[in-house]
This record gives structure tokens, sequence and C-alpha cells, in this order.
């Protein structure tokens, strides 16, 4: 038998923590139940421990995240499935919040219902920190009275989508280290080992080997400017971040990010992902397509792209078909097109459109991991050519100086 402690639900929506002793998991899940409450949270010690020490870095505050949003979805989620009525539920998540941005969202969305609001229409003032999809899904959810199912779709979807786009972040993270360690290297090569042989070459004059001369000029101006090359380095930058913020600079990067050969097909899947998975998701909860078309649409961070999709609505406002229109914008493969067709034909357009979703989630995996597998030796060879060409430089001005000696 083994501890676990819970939070569960009563049916007059009040929030009890406690302690049981069970099996595993689902047996501590069954004994609340049959207890008459809600089980919101089950944790063993291990899972306890991370959750206490999430809990220390969320009692700090700040303005509500996308992670805030994630979790109190899916917490709200197992409680209307579980029978929980809306506002009690609203009521234990307020309680249950560790973060006062977060509970003062969710009081406010709570009084909103009890004035005879729905959850959708509560959420309008919070679009910015949600989007258009969470909302209209909830909407979605509400018409065909299947909140609960749809709420639990939409954590699915926010989970995928943070996991994807946390993949390639982390995937990025050795060769970010890689580029610095590298700039380090070469910065205490030229600011603080070079300079060291400058006064054994100092009297060589034309003997000196050109490599040699040029890598202690090198060091001489990087110890002399040093501090003005690493301001300079810093206030670039600051100005190429100010202009990505810009719709000029984002339209430009992004352009740029689609024309790179390995790259841009990386950066198109991704973004095709998004509106595959935002689509298919959106359709299978009764969302008209026009409307799906546009949320999906604007879910793409890729303005180009967004602009290049824009143009399958008033297509399939004029009657047309949506793989026919999506073929004219030149963006989506065979594959993609192939698997849109078949869900028109067969009536599972939602269906395709997330088991094409599912298909690229892995292409870009896949392409992440060669692009790493290639990647990191040719940064670490690099690196060691610079290195390499620092040493041999001074190795030969040292020979020099033998042979003038001999």
């Amino acid at each position: 038998m083994a501890e676990f402690s819970y939070r569960a639900a009563d049916t007059a929506g009040r929030l009890i923590e406690g302690r049981i002793d069970a099996a595993d998991a689902n047996s501590a899940t069954r004994q609340l139940r049959a207890q008459g409450l809600i089980p919101i949270d089950v944790l063993g010690a291990e899972n306890l421990a991370a959750r206490l020490r999430g809990t220390r870095k969320r009692s700090a505050g700040g303005k509500a995240t996308q992670a805030d949003v994630l979790a109190f979805t899916s917490e709200l989620a197992i409680m209307l499935r579980a029978g929980l009525s809306l506002d009690r539920a609203l009521r234990v998540l307020i309680g249950m919040s560790h973060k006062q941005s977060v509970a003062e969202l969710l009081a406010q969305l709570l009084e909103a219902v009890k004035g005879g609001a729905s959850l959708s229409r509560a959420l309008e003032p919070y679009r910015a920190l949600v989007g258009d999809f969470y909302v209209n899904m909830v909407r979605s959810g509400e018409t065909g009275g299947q909140l609960s199912e749809v709420l639990s779709r939409l954590v699915e979807h926010l989970e995928r989508m943070r996991a994807l786009r946390d993949s390639i972040v982390s995937a990025m993270i050795y060769p970010a280290i890689l580029v610095g360690v590298a700039a380090i290297s070469i910065a205490v090569m030229l600011g603080f080992v070079v300079p060291q042989f400058e006064s054994l070459f100092r009297d060589m004059g034309d003997a000196l080997p050109l490599a040699t001369q040029i890598v202690l000029d090198a060091g001489g101006y990087f110890r002399s400017h040093g501090f003005v090359l690493v301001g300079g380095f810093l206030a670039g930058a600051a100005v190429l971040a100010k202009f990505a913020d810009s719709a000029a600079g984002k339209s430009w990067l992004q352009g740029v990010s689609l024309r790179l050969p390995v790259v841009g097909a990386i950066v198109l899947k991704y973004e095709i992902t998004r509106f595959a998975r935002s689509l298919g998701t959106l359709l299978g909860n009764g969302v008209p397509i026009i409307s799906a078309l546009r949320i999906a649409t604007d879910t793409m961070s890729n303005l180009l792209l967004r602009q290049g999709l824009e143009t399958i609505s008033p297509a399939m406002k004029g009657g047309g078909r949506i793989a026919d229109a999506m073929q004219k914008t030149g963006l989506f493969e065979p594959l993609a097109l192939n698997l849109v067709r078949v869900g028109e034909e067969t009536g599972r357009l939602d269906v395709m459109l997330l088991e094409l979703a599912k298909i690229f989630d892995r292409d870009v995996e896949n392409a992440i991991k060669r692009g790493l597998a290639l990647l990191e030796p040719l940064l670490i060879l690099v690196m060691g050519m610079i290195i390499a060409t620092l040493i041999v430089s001074i190795l030969m001005g040292i020979l020099a100086v033998n042979d003038l000696a001999v």
C-alpha cells in the first residue's frame, strides 16, 4: 500500500484535500468516487513533490499565461465530465488557484456565468490570452451540449501544440550552447592567449609569417576595442529584435526563413500542422467550415503563409471544393491534398485533417532530428577549425623564431 495525496470536489462544489492509502492511483480514485467525491488530482510522493515545487514557483504571481489556461481548462474538463455544474467547478478552480491573476480571471468568469452569460461570452474579454480558437471551441461545445467533451479535446489540442513547440525550442538549445562556447573560446584566445606571444614576435618584422601577423593584429584589435565590439554586437542584437517585432520585420524574417534550403521546409510543415489540427478540431466540434477556416488561418504565426491561406475561404464561398482551393495556394504537397480530397468525399474531413497533422508532426520532428544530426558536428568542426587556425598560426611564428635563432 502507498499513500496518495488527493484533491477532490464534493457535490456542493467544495474543494477537499487529504491523503488516502491505496495500492495505486486508480484504486485511490475508485475509493474517492465511492465516497461520493469527484477526484481532481491523485498524486503519489514523487508527483506531489513536483507539484509542490511548481506551486512555489507559481505563488510569486505575474500575469496569466497560456500554460495557466491549459492547466485550468484540463481541471475544468475533469470536473464537468464528473457531473459538477459549471459555476461550482469554477468555484473549486478559484480555491485551487495558486496564482492571483488566474484566480481573478476565474472569479470574473464565475460572476459572468452567475449573471446568465455563457462561458464563451464570459471569455470574450480574454480573447488576447486564450485566442479565437479557444472561444469558438467552447461556443461549439455549448451549442451541442458537449462542453466537457469539447474541453477535453481542446486540452488535447493545446497539449499537442505545446509539445510540438517545445520540441523545436529544445532542439535548438544544444546548437545555441555550441555557438556560445565557440564565441567565448575565440574571444579568450584573441583577448588573452594571443597577446601573450606579442613580445616574443615583436622584433621579427617581415620574417614573421603572414598568418601569425594576422592573428596578432586581430588579437591586438580585440584587446583594444573588445568592449566596443561587444557593445556593437549587443546594440545590433537589440535593433534586430526591435525590427523583428515590427510588421515589416516579421514579414521579412518569415520570408527569409521560408526561402532557406532546409529550414524553409520545416517551417512550412510546422505551420501547416497548426492549420490542419486547428481546422480538423473545429470541424469535428461542429463549427461551420467558413468560420473554422478563418480561425484556423489566424492560428498561423507566419504572415506570408497566412495571406496565402486566406484565399481558401473566398473560394469556398464561391462554391469551390476545399481541396482545389488549397491546391491553388501552392503550399500543400500531394499527400495533404489527397487526404483532404478523401475527407471531402467520405464526409470525414475533420478526421483526415487530424491525421494529416499527425503525419506532419512526425515529419517535423524527424526533420529537426536529422538537421541537428548534421548541424551539431558541423558546428563542432567549424569551431575546432577556427581554434586550430589560431594555434597553428602561433606555432608557425614560434618555428620562425627558432629558424632565426639557428
